[in-house]
């Protein structure tokens, strides 16, 4: 478990003021499948609230020590049924890392106007496209400035 100064806890206290909960531990307590979703919260955000449902004090209290020892958190903030656990984002395994280059395929030939349509991208932005007609056409001598008088 993790600790926090008095200066860095006032100051996750702000932040978290406006987070809403991501978590609920219901009736079934802290299963290990709420510990995994605490886990992926805190690697996504760092800052979470967790909400207890359950009028014991002393089962909330018991929860946070244990979010905490088992996932290496800091405790924030406990009021009322609501929990603030911080913990800093940790480095991703190498294993699940993506390779820094991959293949791209070349694209399929569209088989519907649909599909040509989405395929176009910016490149088509890019080429100027031949004016299209006006649907009417100017009289010989006149101007297309308006009406004449």
């Amino acid at each position: 478990m993790t600790e926090l100064s008095p200066a860095q806890r006032r100051a996750f206290r702000a932040q978290a003021h406006h987070l809403n909960p991501v978590v609920s531990v219901a009736s079934n307590g802290l299963t290990p499948a709420v510990l995994k979703e605490i886990d992926h919260a805190l690697q996504a955000h760092e800052l979470i609230k967790i909400r207890v449902y359950g009028e014991d004090r002393a089962q909330r209290d018991s929860i946070l020590a244990t979010v905490c020892t088992e996932l290496g958190a800091a405790s924030v903030q406990h009021i009322g049924k609501t929990l603030v656990v911080w913990r800093e984002k940790r480095e991703e395994e190498s294993s699940s890392a993506i390779p820094a280059e991959k293949r791209r395929k070349s694209p399929a030939k569209a088989k519907s106007a649909k599909v040509l349509s989405a395929n176009r991208g910016m490149s088509s932005l890019s080429s100027k496209a031949p004016k299209k007609p006006h649907w009417f056409a100017a009289a010989p001598g006149k101007s297309r400035s308006g009406p004449q008088r």
